[in-house]
């Protein structure tokens, strides 16, 4: 069976945010589902993506502390800056953690590591809303 859902996600703050909880409780079909696969992709070009630590929330103040020196505001070098001074740099952290995630489907749930959760990497001061395409393989 192939299953695909457009679901929203508030509008957060600049930062790394768990998201697995409100991701599941949108995606109601994932608890028929015995086995499959889950692509979760991301509509945005200034948003990402990616799996890490879900207990520790300081893991994620130093995601964004180290992307933020990694990746700097004003960069002598960007040209892209009519938007504001989070732009170009948040395209550049999209493109480094990506835009999509693929998961496994175990017993009507994410198939994630005990330590593991998924997170939303949002790149601007004010990122809005973001839309996720949810599209499910699996039976």
């Amino acid at each position: 069976m192939w299953f695909q859902k457009v679901i929203q996600l508030p509008a957060q703050s600049r930062g790394f945010h768990l998201v697995t909880a409100e991701i599941e409780q949108q995606l109601t079909e994932l608890s028929s589902m015995t086995v499959g696969l889950a692509h979760i992709f991301i509509q945005h070009t200034s948003a990402s993506l990616t799996i890490n630590e879900n207990a520790d929330p300081t893991v994620r103040m130093d995601m964004e502390a180290h992307f933020d020196r990694f990746v700097p505001e004003r960069a002598p070098y960007y040209q892209h800056t009519y938007e504001g001074d989070d732009d170009m740099p948040a395209h550049i952290k999209a493109s480094l953690l990506g835009n999509s995630i693929t998961l496994p489907i175990r017993q009507g749930r994410f198939a994630l590591g005990t330590w593991q959760g998924i997170y939303l990497g949002e790149h601007r001061d004010h990122g809005g809303q973001r839309t996720l395409i949810i599209t499910i393989q699996g039976q």
